[in-house]
């Protein structure tokens, strides 16, 4: 089916470069037709195609939940196009865990971990899914790290897994907030460039890389990030069933490898993804070799949606557009 798809539209990008040459009316004409060719396309992807779809057996699974790069919240731009992965929204996790959680076959979870952290709204988001699929199932969460699970993802192993790994060489830890901030006041008077404002409020302006920040506004954001550090404390050692003055000893925002995290509580067995996946099946009583079955959070279209997608086919479309309005007037100049 992608393969459909890519030739699909590597001829339609074909007919756009060829629509330069015809004249306007021609091409309203061809326009029409070619949307009304893409929609039928696209839908007849939707419908599928005439091959069989592989069925699964009737069994109990482990579900596989990866997340990678920086979680952050909303959509993904991802898909098909995507030449590169950047990061895990927090809208694609709670799709997944939650599809995990409505489907019988599922008899555990397992986090697949390399990320370096993200939002702390997309985390507590994500947790507060996690902690749904817990309550509502009882059934085990295993978190395995890669490379790294530090920061607003070692929240999400530590939220609600029964049993955390990772590698010896792991980077995790960094459990910590922060505000990041720029002042560029004096970078602006050597340039000559001064700015001004009219606010509502005397704080509407906070964070304004343009002049200095003031000791009540300072005062206003450390009070946020401190809320928001107290919370991360509270999840971890809640976790974790440690107390909150010992996560703070830990917490002042560096991080761990996996060997000194295991040394201090913060992961509990040193192994990697095969390691985790045996232990998730044997809590769920599946053995040391349960089968895997991937998330069905995303839809089967969802990929073709894609904003990446959109753009370039409303870039196409533009380009036929406006070469219709800048050659229209040109042609009516000749004919008269």
């Amino acid at each position: 089916m992608i393969s459909r798809l890519l030739s699909g539209l590597l001829v339609f990008s074909r007919v756009v470069i060829c629509l330069r040459e015809v004249p306007m009316l021609k091409k309203i004409f061809i326009s029409a037709i070619l949307l009304l060719a893409v929609t039928c396309f696209i839908l007849s992807l939707l419908k599928g195609n005439n091959s069989p779809k592989p069925v699964l057996p009737t069994s109990s699974y482990v579900t596989v939940i990866n997340i990678n790069g920086t979680i952050t919240t909303g959509e993904e731009d991802g898909g098909l196009l995507e030449t590169s992965g950047t990061g895990t929204s927090a809208e694609t996790l709670m799709k997944e865990i939650r599809a995990a959680g409505e489907d019988k076959s599922v008899k555990a979870l397992l986090l697949r971990i390399n990320s370096p952290g993200g939002s702390v709204t997309a985390a507590e988001e994500v947790g507060r899914e996690l902690a749904r699929f817990k309550e509502t199932t009882n059934k085990p969460i295993v978190a395995s790290m890669g490379d790294v699970g530090a920061s607003a993802a070692y929240w999400l192993a530590a939220c609600q897994s029964d049993k955390i790994y990772a590698d010896a060489s792991t980077l995790t830890g960094s459990i910590g907030v922060y505000m990041p901030y720029m002042n560029t006041e004096e970078l602006f008077k050597k340039i000559g460039i001064s700015s001004g404002k009219i606010k509502s409020g005397v704080h509407k302006d906070i964070l304004s890389p343009d002049r200095q920040m003031t000791p009540e506004e300072r005062a206003i954001l450390q009070k946020m990030v401190d809320e928001m550090f107290d919370q991360f404390v509270t999840t971890v050692a809640t976790g974790r069933k440690m107390s909150p003055e010992q996560v703070r000893k830990l917490a002042d925002g560096r991080v761990y490898t996996g060997k000194q995290a295991k040394e201090l509580g913060l992961v509990d067995e040193l192994g990697n993804y095969y390691d985790a996946l045996a232990a998730t099946g044997k809590l769920a009583g599946l053995g040391d070799k349960p089968l895997v079955k991937s998330p069905s959070g995303k839809k089967r279209w969802d990929f073709i949606f894609n904003a990446q997608l959109k753009n370039m086919l409303k870039q196409a479309v533009t380009e036929v557009l406006q070469g219709q309005v800048k050659q229209g007037p040109a042609t009516l100049q000749v004919k008269g």
